[in-house]
């Protein structure tokens, strides 16, 4: 499966409405739009793309809160599982 496989495969309408709620819980964590989100995480899958094949029906990026190291209190992280299939030849 393809990074464009992503974009133009059929999804479910329980499917569909799960990943709608998803990024919007994680957008309100992180105060930010559900469409800044989407861009986030398209841009992350493109960066990365470059250099491996990755599956992209096993990604899972989410903003959490988490404690600053100065001890200010919280501030936003992001964490990617991005499970990784091969890497691409000729990159290093």
């Amino acid at each position: 499966m393809g990074f464009m496989d992503t974009f133009f495969r059929k999804k479910s309408s329980g499917n569909t409405a799960k990943e709608r709620l998803k990024f919007v819980l994680v957008s309100d964590r992180a105060n930010c739009s559900p469409e800044t989100m989407e861009q986030i995480k398209n841009d992350i899958i493109a960066v990365i793309s470059k250099y491996m094949e990755i599956d992209t029906q096993g990604l899972d990026i989410q903003i959490t809160q988490t404690e600053s190291e100065g001890g200010n209190g919280n501030v936003p992280a992001i964490y990617a599982n991005i499970p990784i299939k091969e890497l691409k030849k000729g990159r290093k």
